[in-house]
């Protein structure tokens, strides 16, 4: 009897907690007017004034020092409330006479917390990170290395993984200033920019929850990407920005990112390319359209030696001379030719770049840590004797080129 009477209690005891647990409701709940959303963010190196624009906010002179590092030059772009579009039908364009949606506000600071704390004591509405899209550092903050940046980001619960990372030429404020016709909100046109280059095959998908995790590899360095703004405040993707560790050592040219999108075998294809055909007075110009590709891992000499398979499938798209006849299988057997030829040469160039500043961001590290692994465990072991082992690493390439298409013209 006893027992069945426990059993009761324990019963009703559990169900009392479970209704508990129901009515707790949004533990962190805050209205919308109480934040100010940030959309983006810029990291700058601040000029030689910067301690004198500085106000004690986070410190005291001579009782909580600062920190003995160089200063920062923080900008962040607030959502106006009310401004910002909220479906097509409220899309339009920016451009003279239409509405400013975001604030553009910047400070300086020791650390990125002190900047963020500094600028919190201007604004009324607590920062919220959740809707935080891009975040663009300059080159010359990159190339003095990014520990504190990533630090904070990474202990930020708000801040998304799927938010962009990326380096700017130039100063980045400028990005949190632009204006571009496409797009009212300046951070979504950044970050729909680079959306839509990995949609179209011109950039390879790297949030910063990617960039994060290849460069926590001991095999494997991150890359991002390198942008820089245009006339009409437009913004090219002018490459890929290198890193050895949390530091950015090398910067790709445009073109080049096609070599790591077919090392990596990343589809859809989206360069365009011109080959020259018989002298160089005839060219046509060539789309890739599909890639695929497969790397070998041995071992030769005591060093890793990397074969890589690759195909690529290209459309012609145009041509300078009529006399050039594309109907004559021999002449698209010479464009694959050529086209097989200039991606080796693509290739190679790009891996010997990264072999130079030991920054493996390919992954030819993780390949030998699971396919060698006794080799990786007696040789390697770290991500440093890595970074030396792969300015030594060895590769062939075997590339085939296909000519799927000649557009709508039979010649």
């Amino acid at each position: 009897m006893s027992k069945r009477v426990n059993a009761g209690f324990n019963l009703k005891f559990m169900i009392l907690l479970l209704l508990c647990s129901l009515l707790t409701g949004c533990w962190d709940r805050m209205e919308i007017e109480e934040r100010a959303v940030v959309l983006g963010i810029s990291i700058d190196s601040a000029g030689k004034d910067a301690e004198i624009r500085e106000d004690e906010i986070s410190h005291l002179r001579g009782k909580y020092p600062a920190p003995k590092q160089e200063m920062i030059q923080l900008s962040v772009q607030i959502a106006l409330p009310g401004r910002i579009p909220l479906g097509p039908g409220e899309g339009g364009a920016s451009g003279e006479g239409a509405q400013e949606t975001v604030w553009v506000l910047d400070v300086v600071g020791h650390t990125v917390d002190d900047a963020m704390m500094n600028l919190q004591q201007q604004i009324s509405g607590k920062l919220f990170f959740g809707h935080l899209r891009v975040i663009v550092v300059s080159e010359e903050f990159a190339r003095k290395g990014m520990e504190n940046l990533n630090d904070y980001l990474h202990r930020n619960a708000e801040v998304r993984r799927m938010a962009w990372l990326m380096v700017s030429k130039g100063k980045a404020r400028e990005l949190m200033e632009a204006a571009p016709k496409l797009e009212r909100v300046p951070a979504l046109y950044l970050s729909s920019t680079l959306d839509d280059a990995v949609k179209h095959g011109k950039f390879p998908s790297d949030y910063i929850g990617t960039f994060w995790n290849n460069s926590s590899k001991k095999g494997q360095e991150g890359f991002l990407p390198y942008i820089q703004i245009m006339k009409g405040d437009n913004v090219e993707i002018s490459g890929m920005a290198f890193f050895k560790g949390a530091t950015l050592v090398g910067v790709t040219k445009p073109f080049e990112i096609a070599g790591y999108l077919v090392i990596k075998g990343i589809s859809p294809a989206g360069y365009r390319g011109i080959i020259h055909v018989g002298d160089d007075s005839q060219v046509v110009t060539i789309h890739a359209t599909n890639r695929e590709s497969e790397i070998k891992v041995d071992i030769k000499n005591g060093l890793p030696h990397f074969t890589i398979t690759a195909v690529t499938e290209v459309n012609v798209e145009e041509k300078n001379t009529e006399t050039l006849p594309l109907n004559n299988s021999h002449i698209l057997e010479e464009i694959a030719r050529e086209n097989e030829r200039s991606v080796k040469e693509l290739m190679l160039g790009l891996i010997q770049k990264t072999q130079k500043k030991e920054s493996d961001i390919f992954g030819f590290g993780e390949l030998v840590r699971a396919r060698k692994p006794s080799y990786w465990n007696s040789h390697v072991k770290t991500a440093d004797r890595w970074s030396e082992i792969y300015k030594h690493t060895t590769f062939d390439f075997r590339v085939t080129s296909k000519v799927r298409r000649v557009g709508m013209k039979a010649e």
